[in-house]
């Protein structure tokens, strides 16, 4: 099978081959829990308060820095996937989407949870996977309880515990 293409771009330093793998490999993860079994393409960018919060006020009308950011190919439902036929016949591959995660959250969010920045990365790249596949937040019912309980199933996957 073909993998999945994740180009991932740094617009800060200090961003290390090793933690681009990471990222990779916490997407490759997610995916492959959620059931993505055909090739596709996440866009991720690491960068900093400064630029997410510039796309954030652009992309979102929101005018304040944050942890990450989703911007979904697709509308799906959780657990509801894009076709094969989806794919760019270009490429063959299912563009999912892109994600921008600010190290500078990372760092601080990690400080502030009592836990590891590469516990937070992960997170946080769990996180908008599953934003990328229809998961959402947006009440403090059942949508949100799904999505952290899917959270944790993949973080525990990867051996990253709270």
């Amino acid at each position: 099978m073909r993998r999945h293409y994740i180009p991932v771009t740094a617009s800060v330093p200090g961003v290390s081959e090793s933690r681009i793998a990471f990222i990779r490999k916490v997407i490759r993860t997610a995916l492959a829990a959620e059931g993505v079994c055909f090739p596709c393409e996440v866009d991720v960018l690491v960068t900093n308060d400064a630029e997410i919060h510039r796309l954030n006020r652009e992309m979102r009308e929101v005018d304040r820095p944050t942890d990450v950011l989703s911007f979904p190919a697709f509308s799906l439902l959780p657990g509801e996937l894009p076709e094969a036929e989806d794919a760019d016949p270009g490429t063959g591959l299912v563009p999912l989407g892109d994600m921008v995660i600010s190290m500078e959250h990372v760092a601080a969010q990690a400080k502030e949870y009592g836990h590891s920045g590469r516990r937070e990365l992960a997170y946080l790249v769990v996180h908008s996977v599953l934003h990328l596949l229809g998961y959402d937040h947006l009440d403090e019912g059942p949508m949100k309880a799904q999505m952290r309980e899917r959270e944790e199933s993949i973080l525990s996957e990867l051996g990253i515990a709270r």
